[in-house]
């Protein structure tokens, strides 16, 4: 079985807000191909500090998230939900999201007939990138 590199991400919602505004661009990448969303679980803590893990279609606001393409389920184990919900402040809650990187399957398996290994990858934070960049365009000019 080909498989692209696989991701995940755990993003917060300070105060339970899910808005639902990421599924648009969520939806392009998989229509795309760029991705595919192998699982995806809602992490809520409220007031009092009980958690509690989330579908898609058992809360109103989360509604939106339905509508997305893959294959959901079964991936992200109780652990994960446990790690993702220490984190959280009282009343606030987190997507936990595992995608494939569809785009970058072919690169794998090239990599694989080639007898490559992967000896090391992270994904590098955007502040940090943003500002190499612009000290290299201060430095130019």
């Amino acid at each position: 079985m080909s498989i692209g590199p696989v991701e995940y991400l755990i993003v917060g919602f300070p105060g339970n807000k899910f808005t639902g505004a990421i599924v648009p661009e969520l939806q392009k990448l998989t229509k795309s191909g760029t991705i595919r969303i192998i699982d995806l679980v809602f992490v809520m803590k409220d007031a009092q500090g009980n958690t509690s893990a989330l579908e898609c279609d058992a809360v109103e606001e989360l509604a939106a998230f339905a509508a997305l393409e893959g294959e959901v389920g079964g991936v992200i184990s109780l652990q994960d939900i446990e790690y993702a919900a220490a984190s959280l402040e009282p009343n606030s809650s987190a997507a936990l999201l595992i995608w494939e990187d569809t785009w970058a399957a072919p690169f794998v398996e090239a990599l694989r007939r080639a007898d490559g290994v992967l000896l090391e990858g992270a994904r590098i934070p955007h502040e940090i990138v943003v500002g190499a960049m612009e000290e290299l365009a201060e430095e130019a000019s």
